[in-house]
């Protein structure tokens, strides 16, 4: 779900961590503890041995130890794979005009634009705008063959427009006169920040509308 936030800056912002391991250095321990085992065995008491089992045990140990610190390399390598590729992402959106899900758009006075998901077969279309104190404060019928709609702050009170806030957009869809879906309108916005949260690429819109890339689309104008 789309969330509206203040955006004050544009940019990429990404977030990742890593720390080194030189696996050059860890091949010289186990160099060196192979010398230290030889010597070990070379200068044991004879006649009291080590069992082998000891040695075994010792190189068992050294070699899983290695083969953690070679997984924790590869593991490495793969979170630089991911952040190359969030950054080919961010490159790719920013910048870009969206249809952004969201169930609530802030008004500035300015008309908004939006969008009915095109995966919906629909043939009538309500839009039904509420107010922060759940008041209906504007509700039409859209023109189904319409691709792109605006909301210019009208009111059914034509002589008290809506003031600057948060309102809430509903679309209820009809097909053949029977209810097909309620459904969030798809908020026209512009893609200004970009931020790595957690490996989820995180959008942020001139709009104040913050949405992951399940909830956005790229429309096909320019």
């Amino acid at each position: 779900m789309s969330e509206i936030n203040p955006v004050t800056s544009t940019g990429t912002t990404t977030t990742t961590s890593s720390s080194a391991i030189d696996t050059d250095t860890f091949s010289e321990d186990f160099d060196a503890f192979l010398q230290l085992l030889t010597a070990q065995i070379q200068n044991q008491d004879p006649l009291q041995p080590l069992e082998s089992t000891q040695f075994v045990e010792q190189l068992a140990t050294f070699s899983s130890l290695e083969q953690q610190v070679k997984t924790n390399g590869t593991l490495e390598n793969i979170a630089s794979m991911i952040s190359d590729l969030h950054s080919a992402q961010a490159n790719e959106w920013l910048g870009q005009e969206v249809a952004v899900s969201s169930q609530y758009v802030a008004y500035e006075g300015e008309p908004v634009e939006f969008e009915i998901n095109p995966a919906f077969n629909y043939d009538e279309a309500i839009l039904t705008v509420t107010d922060s104190s759940n008041q209906v404060i504007w509700q039409e019928a859209l023109d189904a063959s319409a691709e792109r709609y605006t909301w210019n702050g009208e009111t059914s009170d034509s002589t008290q427009p809506a003031g600057q806030g948060v309102y809430e957009f509903q679309i209820d869809l009809f097909a053949n006169g029977q209810p097909l879906a309620s459904t969030q309108a798809e908020i026209i916005s512009k893609v200004t920040t970009l931020a790595n949260e957690g490996g989820q690429l995180k959008l942020g819109t001139n709009n104040y509308l913050t949405t992951d890339l399940d909830g956005v689309r790229k429309t096909s104008s320019e």
